[in-house]
């Protein structure tokens, strides 16, 4: 018999007892089924994240204040920290770092914007000039900060687009006085709407120059800086650019991290394949379990066909045939239940991408690999030992069996 006749075989063999072999691959079904949502929304938001990433600038570079041995963590709170991040760094690598294409202090904060009746609480994020520059941003209408503003302390802010439509509705917000955290701004801004991006608003914020945030949050000191190479290629040149400057500055002390772009991608991708890893493992017991079960069928298999097996040697089949007759059943019932669970999986991706456009979930090729790679195996774990016992079975015994 060629590998052929075993399959079919094997498929008539399964058409007779449907029901039985239905409940036989369920387990199968179960897991690759979990297994090809979870790769799938995995991979998918490791695209997502590399995307966002990407959009964001392959040569930006975060400085936080404090020395973390984890690198791609967010900024810790300052207090406590031996040397904070001042307006004096900033210029002092403004002027001394050649590889860095612009530098900016960021001061995250919280706070109520008013303006009239109308109310809106929002973050609040004090940022220099080349802020927009950096994040690649832009200004939809009106004007960004000057370094004069900034060096100035003056109260001026860019709003977002979300704070606009909740705050100034129709109104042409540009030139009205708001309050940010009860101090009266101008607003001279409106940036371009952006959306979402890593679960953050862009539209929902505003900005004020960084000074003036220090002095409204009564700080001495950045909640961190950021920066970004002159390109790809010179982004180590520039974090050994950035240690060297700021520990002169800072006593010949490193107290402070240092982390790029590829740092955060590498720590989210770490984070998120160890998570994957674990909600395979879990997923896998499905496939464990209806390994066992299809184990357990193709030894009650043989046993039934007891019979079927003495009349097949006593006509010249061999132990090797009956051997591959049996392991092709078990991984035809396996590679079944695989498909069955492949199938449920594209077509739950498939309704959630057409629900959500947004999410970040796929189904591509090498997930299906791993499935019917997957459920083959399983069908071959299974199946060895009712093969190997169905091969072993004493012909004129088989044909005495009753």
């Amino acid at each position: 018999m060629n590998l052929l006749e075993y399959i079919l075989t094997a498929v008539d063999t399964i058409r007779a007892s449907k029901v039985r072999a239905f409940l036989t691959t369920l387990g199968v079904v179960i897991g690759v089924f979990a297994i090809i949502l979870l790769v799938a929304l995995g991979e998918g938001a490791r695209n997502y994240l590399a995307e966002t990433f990407a959009s964001l600038g392959s040569n930006v570079i975060q400085i936080m204040p404090g020395r973390r041995e984890t690198k791609g963590m967010a900024a810790a709170p300052m207090m406590g920290t031996e040397h904070k991040l001042t307006r004096e760094d900033e210029e002092a690598l403004q002027k001394r770092a050649y590889s860095l294409d612009g530098v900016t202090g960021i001061v995250n904060g919280g706070g109520t914007v008013r303006y009239g009746s109308r109310r809106r609480d929002t973050y609040v994020f004090g940022v220099g000039p080349r802020f927009m520059e950096i994040r690649n941003l832009r200004v939809d209408m009106g004007r960004f900060f000057t370094e004069d503003d900034s060096t100035s302390h003056r109260r001026y802010v860019v709003l977002g687009r979300v704070l606009q439509a909740e705050l100034f509705g129709d109104e042409n917000p540009l030139g009205k006085m708001v309050k940010v955290a009860d101090a009266e701004f101008r607003v001279i801004g409106l940036m371009e709407h952006k959306g979402t991006s890593l679960g953050f608003d862009l539209d929902d914020l505003v900005m004020i120059p960084e000074t003036t945030a220090l002095d409204l949050f009564a700080l001495d000191g950045f909640t961190n800086l950021m920066t970004r190479a002159r390109d790809k290629a010179n982004v180590q040149a520039a974090i050994d650019e950035i240690t060297e400057v700021l520990g002169r500055r800072h006593n010949d002390k490193v107290d402070f991290t240092v982390v790029s772009q590829d740092d955060l991608i590498g720590t989210f991708n770490a984070i998120m394949a160890t998570m994957s890893m674990v909600l395979l493992a879990i997923a896998s017991i499905a496939l464990i379990v209806g390994g066992i079960g299809i184990a357990n069928i193709m030894l009650v298999s043989v046993r039934e066909r007891t019979r079927e097996i003495g009349v097949r040697r006593a006509v010249g089949a061999t132990r090797g045939n009956i051997l591959m007759q049996f392991l092709v059943e078990s991984v035809v019932i396996a590679l079944l239940g695989g498909l069955i669970g492949l199938g449920l999986g594209a077509l739950v991706i498939f309704a959630a991408r057409a629900a959500a456009p947004a999410l970040p979930i796929r189904l591509s090729g090498w997930i299906v690999a791993i499935a019917i790679g997957f459920s083959g195996a399983v069908g071959v774990i299974s199946g060895v030992i009712p093969a190997r016992r169905a091969a072993n079975l004493d012909p004129v015994e088989s044909l005495r069996y009753e």
